[in-house]
């Protein structure tokens, strides 16, 4: 067997950008390195598409079991940035197996614990949390690798359409099985079938493959070091399209949580405001705005997300920025829209409604074209770490305290105000308007997203290319210099 010799890289933008990032130890250096072990990989078109059906099928029961009774979102915010570095280093294919068993047999066993450990329940659905986190950080960036340009980006549409829809299927799954039987807890026995056969489904379809496959950046050859957790995060921070596009996330899942949450109890109290409903003073009211406002969120979700990438798709033909100007103008027609569903509450329930609706169409435009971008600017090494943090990010500062928030704004106006059921509403009505101004910040956060775009684009494409800073590269270098010359380097 003989020895590789890498040519050192002179001239052009690859080496007067290498100071910025750089490539992995020996790449960056001319030396000579042991043997490559890396071979081409190819999957045949039908083979990328019949992987991409079985992904979107766990996603959509991901989130059945997600929302059959909803997790506690700590455990994915603590476990997502976990699972983004195993998925940028190890099997990606065994961690998603491993995230399906552990969602799967937390919820089966939490069907058997009593009502007097009701810790031990809790906990249960934290582990259900946790297995979703794999699959939420992994499964896009398997997708990634499987497909590029369009192709990725109609895969990527379909694949969270099942957000909603499954979302929507895990709420009607629980309460129809709680009515045929008497017994909620029977809906986490019956996932378990279908996550068995999406399990085997994973396993016998879905291929291992190579991180950069899609863009022909497999895994290098050579013998070179991978970089630290923490390489990784300096090179994320330095990568100004995804800061941008994580903010103009966070904005997103800022107004979704809040919406969520306050949503059907702002539009009962419109109700009530109207004379159509009587006015509730317990802490749980009955009524059919949940449900209203549930299938308004899983019509529009569909819709948003098809939209979303097909003018994604379309507008990327003309202009190489459209993803990011795409998510910007979707914002700010969104703020006009939200504001209109607020205001127009107490005057008519219908145009409420429907400007309700048309907001959440427009937010839904987003999330398909947003793991896009993800994809596109991130070296493919590191795209696990990438989706793990803008997860965290985007519930830490988006939905995880925006309901928390809307509902004090909300205390706090009607401390100021008149005991009465209309002030109340009026109250919550104010509180909401801080939505309207999040989502014109998160457009602007897009538009600075696309000013960086297609930098950082060129600079993901570029083969072979690592997140290691020039001191470390140097380093390594001299390192690898030394281990192949048959001399050990001095330490300090």
């Amino acid at each position: 067997m003989s020895t590789e010799c890498l040519k050192p890289q002179t001239g052009g933008p690859q080496s007067q950008s290498l100071s910025q990032g750089g490539q992995y130890g020996a790449l960056a250096s001319g030396t000579c390195l042991p043997p490559s072990t890396s071979v081409s990989w190819s999957l045949p078109r039908w083979r990328a598409y019949l992987a991409a059906a079985v992904l979107c099928y766990i996603n959509l029961l991901n989130y059945m079991n997600w929302f059959i009774i909803p997790v506690f979102i700590s455990c994915l915010l603590v476990s997502a940035p976990v699972f983004g570095y195993l998925g940028d280093r190890y099997n990606r294919k065994a961690i998603l197996s491993f995230g399906i068993l552990l969602w799967s047999g937390a919820g089966l066993s939490s069907s058997f614990i009593s009502y007097q450990y009701s810790w031990l329940f809790f906990l249960s659905r934290g582990f259900v949390g946790t297995g979703a986190a794999s699959y939420s950080t992994i499964a896009p960036t398997v997708l990634g690798d499987l497909f590029v340009k369009d192709q990725r980006t109609c895969a990527l549409a379909v694949f969270y359409i099942f957000i909603p829809v499954g979302s929507g299927l895990g709420y009607m799954l629980g309460s129809t099985v709680a009515e045929l039987t008497g017994n909620w807890r029977w809906a986490l026995r019956l996932m378990p079938c279908l996550d068995a056969v999406a399990l085997a489904l994973l396993i016998l379809l879905v291929p291992d493959v190579p991180r950069g496959a899609a863009e022909k950046q497999g895994e290098v050859a050579v013998r070179a070091p991978r970089s630290s957790w923490c390489e990784d995060v300096r090179y994320l921070g330095r990568n100004w399209s995804f800061v941008f596009s994580t903010l103009g996330v966070t904005a997103i899942a800022f107004v979704t949580g809040a919406l969520g949450f306050w949503a059907p109890k702002f539009l009962f109290e419109a109700r009530v405001v109207h004379g159509l409903q009587l006015p509730c003073f317990q802490e749980q009211c009955h009524s059919q705005d949940s449900l209203i406002f549930g299938a308004l969120t899983v019509a529009t979700g569909i819709i948003g997300v098809m939209l979303g990438a097909e003018a994604s798709r379309r507008y990327k033909k003309v202009n190489p920025r459209a993803e990011p100007l795409i998510c910007a103008s979707s914002l700010f027609a969104t703020a006009p829209c939200l504001y209109l569903a607020l205001i127009l509450a107490s005057r008519t329930l219908l145009a409420s409604y429907v400007f309700l609706a048309l907001g959440e169409l427009l937010l839904s435009c987003n999330w398909a074209v947003v793991a896009d971008i993800l994809l596109s600017v991130v070296v493919p090494r590191c795209r696990g770490t990438a989706e793990a943090l803008q997860i965290t990010v985007a519930h830490v500062l988006g939905d995880a305290g925006s309901p928390y928030l809307t509902g004090l704004i909300s205390s706090v106006l009607q401390a100021e105000r008149p005991d009465s059921y209309l002030q109340h509403f009026l109250s919550l009505q104010h509180s909401f308007l801080c939505c309207a101004f999040a989502i014109v910040l998160g457009g602007g956060f897009f538009l600075l997203t696309a000013l960086h775009l297609e930098k950082d684009q060129a600079w993901a494409r570029q083969p072979g290319k690592g997140t290691l800073d020039s001191k470390v590269i140097a380093s390594r270098n001299t390192e690898s210099q030394g281990l192949l010359s048959g001399t050990s380097t001095p330490t300090e």
